[in-house]
């Protein structure tokens, strides 16, 4: 029992920091949000509510100059002001927005703040129980080897998120009669609006799918949606 004490402290460590998170996250976005009044992108989200069969979907603006989207764990979406900013200047269309929102949508709808918060416990016990056994081979180096082998485990749990998140908000831009077209064209453009481009940071590294891989995985749904299907009763 003793030997396990380390990872049960760990677990209960990483339970209490992602509750903390969550309580700040939501303090701040509630102090620096407000609701998203735009009538073009209203539209926008009118279409994907009536392809999900709610009355409406609520998107706010988070006021901070950086280019992202976020689900909180309450399961509110947000555009952040300089990505409508974007917006606002032509920059990226309201149907690139639109996939943002749709992706954003599809965390939620999969549940991902809840992964999220199991992967972070497991990945402590993991960075935890690694230590202990590294630290006897590995003195003086088992605890980097054992940080660096778990971030690269929550970089491809955060990789096969942002996949499932994008096939999700694939599904339902199709659904709504929006499409795909502007969740790809988004991509593309994507790295150029948050200056990524260039960093050459290996892709098991990231915390999101390089964008050609993004792309190529929307094709292949494309294809696959486009497929006749079997003949009933042949």
């Amino acid at each position: 029992m003793l030997k396990l004490t380390p990872i049960l402290l760990a677990i209960l460590y990483a339970l209490a920091m992602y509750r903390f998170s969550v309580w700040r996250t939501a303090r701040t976005l509630d102090a620096r949000s407000t609701e998203l009044t735009d009538p073009v992108l209203r539209h926008h989200t009118a279409q994907m509510a009536l392809a999900l069969d709610l009355p409406r979907i609520v998107v706010h603006i988070h006021e901070i100059p950086q280019i992202n989207g976020l689900a909180a764990p309450d399961g509110r979406i947000f555009l952040t002001r300089g990505f409508y900013e974007k917006y606002r200047r032509g920059e990226v269309s309201s149907a690139e927005l639109a996939s943002v929102i749709a992706h954003e949508l599809g965390h939620v709808a999969l549940g991902h703040s809840r992964r999220r918060m199991i992967d972070f416990s497991g990945q402590n016990a993991v960075r935890a129980a690694l230590a202990m056994v590294l630290g006897r081979f590995l003195p003086g180096i088992g605890i980097w080897v054992a940080n660096m082998l778990t971030s690269l485990l929550a970089a491809r749990l955060s990789r096969q998120d942002e996949y499932e998140a994008d096939a999700w908000a694939a599904a339902l831009l199709t659904k709504a009669g929006i499409g795909t077209g502007p969740q790809k064209s988004l991509f593309a453009k994507l790295d150029a609006l948050t200056g990524a481009g260039g960093r050459g940071a290996p892709v098991w590294m990231m915390s999101h799918p390089a964008t050609p891989d993004r792309i190529r995985a929307i094709e292949a749904l494309e294809r696959r949606w486009n497929q006749p299907g079997p003949v009933i009763g042949a």
